[in-house]
Formats: structure tokens, sequence, C-alpha cells
């Protein structure tokens, strides 16, 4: 009998933050087990080759490349194929529905959602629109800027040249950003043209393009997340977080250097606001998963930042009070993505019978 598996999570992925990546994967593939599903870890290494076991939720697997020992797995209708270290199938699993952990990369930007298009799978998680769209901190401007949100000023450059002249317009200081990564990798804050030529040397070395946009002062960053389940979007309460400097690092994310508020310390006509915009841009986006929006505060404004459509952690600590919690969020999630599936399965797929009409060579119409 062919196995089933109630849930794929898929982490990891060729991306600098696919160790972040490895312990969001971790943590729901945990959390599910202990509400009771049956749950199948999918890891996709630096290389972006493939490979899933249920003992893949262990982080301690990683630290020393463990993960290689485990089985190769592809994709197919329904489902996953295991494979043996030269490549042939084992054997095949049904899976229920898949939830994208990657962040960054392709795995973020629509290739875990083109994927489980292509191969029927329900996705809990965001579509190939939103996913590829928000990876990229240049079509995020343009597509919040035709919903009319709110952002900073800023100028798109694919050399460096183009991205000094553009600094300049703007006016110092300025922050650089690498336009397709996250967890603040490759990001500074630029005095003046020598900050900004030796932050831009580095984020050209990671990434072919950056986005300089003007630096907001008295800053204050907060985050927002939402989901659709069940037939209605559900935001969270807003969270501040703060670093060390002006603006957040990567230590300030991931290794303890930041401290954060929760719920942040607002007005309430402001934090119900940043609410009540969160739920607009999903909604008209008919958006789907767990989405973090990331704001900034300066003086009276409020900008939007940057939107995740694979957040750290999933949001867990945004959206619940425990893992229990957690665990009901990540189900409401499954069983949208059910229900979406469902629904588009029912639509008609029409066959035109244009191939009736070929001449037996293939290359003329009767």
């Amino acid at each position: 009998m062919q196995k089933s598996y109630d849930i794929a999570v898929i982490f990891g992925g060729v991306s600098s933050e696919n160790e972040v990546s490895v312990i969001t994967g971790a943590l729901v593939c945990n959390v599910l087990k202990k509400g009771g599903k049956s749950v199948l870890p999918v890891y996709i290494d630096h290389d972006g080759v493939i490979r899933a076991d249920e003992k893949l939720a262990d982080v301690s697997i990683y630290k020393r490349g463990g993960y290689k020992d485990f089985a190769l797995c592809g994709f197919c209708t329904g489902g996953a194929v295991l494979l043996s270290q030269s490549g042939k199938p084992r054997r095949a699993v049904k899976v229920d529905c898949v939830l994208n952990c990657c962040h960054g990369g392709a795995g973020e930007g629509g290739a875990i959602a083109g994927t489980c298009a292509l191969f029927k799978l329900p996705l809990a998680s965001a579509g190939m629109f939103e996913s590829a769209a928000f990876l990229d901190k240049y079509y995020t401007k343009l597509v919040l800027a035709g919903l009319g949100a709110k952002t900073a000023k800023y100028v798109y450059s694919r050399d460096i040249n183009g991205a000094i002249a553009g600094a300049a317009a703007l006016g110092y200081p300025v922050i650089v950003k690498p336009t397709t990564l996250g967890s603040s990798i490759g990001i500074a804050r630029c005095n003046d043209e020598e900050e900004l030529t030796a932050a831009l040397k580095t984020a050209f070395e990671l990434d072919g393009s950056v986005l300089i946009e003007e630096f907001l002062e008295n800053r204050r960053e907060i985050n927002c997340a939402a989901y659709y389940s069940d037939g209605q979007v559900i935001t969270s309460l807003c969270e501040e977080v703060t670093g060390a400097g002006d603006i957040l690092s990567y230590d300030d994310k991931y290794t303890g250097g930041g401290k954060r508020q929760f719920p942040a310390k607002l007005d309430a006509g402001i934090a119900e606001g940043i609410r009540a915009e969160t739920a607009r841009v999903y909604t008209a986006l008919n958006m789907r998963g767990i989405v973090r929006f990331d704001y900034i505060i300066s003086g009276k404004n409020v900008y939007i930042s940057e939107i995740n459509t694979v957040p750290g952690s999933l949001s867990q600590y945004l959206l619940s009070d425990s893992y229990k919690a957690f665990y009901g969020v990540l189900c409401g999630l499954t069983e949208q993505a059910q229900t979406d599936f469902d629904e588009a399965g029912g639509k008609k797929i029409i066959t035109t019978g244009i191939l009736n009409n070929l001449t037996p060579h293939g290359n003329k119409l009767k």
C-alpha cells in the first residue's frame, strides 16, 4: 500500500537564507507532528538537491552535513517519489498538502508554488504571483504603487554608476538593499558616496540589482502578519523590532542582538490602521498562506517596507502564544488549501481540437 502523509514541509533552498529556513522548517515539522499530523520533511540543499525523510526535522543533522545520507526526492502528481542515491525510483508517497518554508531564492520566489500547481498538490502557502513579486523589492514597489500603498522613495539599478547617480538624486543618507535577498543580508545605511560605493560592491557580489531607498529619520520598524482561513483574513497584533543600529541587521534578527515589543506600543489608531492596510493589500491580491508585512513609521507617516511570503518561523510568535495554538493556525491553513484546491479542480479545461486540423506533416492547418 502506498504510504500517505498529511503534509509535506519543504525548506532549505538555493539561497543565502538556507540555514534560517532549516530552523523554520524543523519548527513547523515538529509542531505538526506533535499535534498528530503525519509529516514528510523535504530539504533542498544549496546545490538544489532535494531529499526527504521523516528524520530530516532534526536540526542537528544539518550541523554535520548528515542530510546527505538521506533519500533523494522528486515530485509526481499528488505526491513525491523517493529515490536511491543513484537516482533510481524506490517508492512513491502520497501527499495531501504542502507547506513552503523556504526563505529566499527560487523556493520562496514562486518555484515551490509552481511545482505544487504542476503536480496538483494543495499548497498552504503563498501562490506563484505573490511569491515571485514580493521576493523582489523592486516588483514589490511596483505592485504596492498599483494598490495605492505608501512606500519610501527609491531608485532601482542594475549597475554601480546608476545606483550612485540615483542616490545623489534622493539625497543622503540612503539605504542599499540587494533586490532579491532577505534577512537583512547585504543591507547597509550609507551617509556619503564613499560608503555607498563600498556597500554597492558588496550588494552586487550577492545580487544582480539593488534598491537605493531614502533613509527615513526617527524610524520605528513595525511588523504585522496575516493569513487566510475559513473564509476570512486574520491579522496579528503589531510588533516593534529594534536593533543596535539604525537598521535591523542579520544579527539583530537571528542571533539575539535585537529586541522586540509585542504588542507594539502604538496609538490605537495607528495600530488598527496598520492591521487594516495589511488586510486590504492581502485581500486585494487574493493571497494565501502566512505573510508578514513590514512597516516603517517616520513621524506621522506609515510606509510599507517589505512583504515576506515566507516569514521567519512563519510568524509563529505573532500569530499564537504557544506551539499548541500555532498548530491550530497551521491546520486552518491546510484546510483552506484543500478547499481552494477542490474549487480550482472543479473548473473546466477546454480541448480546442486544433490538433485534429493538422496535416500529416504537422506543419500546415487545413
